[in-house]
């Protein structure tokens, strides 16, 4: 199995900006850059990537 299986996120637009995120992996959360899938890799712990993604939600009104 390859460390990291990623995704491309349903974000992503057409234009290449995309961000491919992997969580196949219990103890890391890793995400790169589509681009430039031999660049480099951010790692987290998966808490923080939930606080993260917590974080761009819309509050409810």
């Amino acid at each position: 199995m390859p460390e990291f299986d990623f995704v491309k996120s349903s974000y992503s637009n057409t234009g290449g900006q995309c961000l491919e995120f992997a969580r196949n992996n219990p103890h890391t959360v890793a995400i790169r850059d589509s681009k430039n899938p031999d660049g480099p890799i951010l790692r987290l712990a998966p808490h923080t990537w939930a606080k993260f993604t917590a974080s761009l939600r819309c509050p409810r009104t």
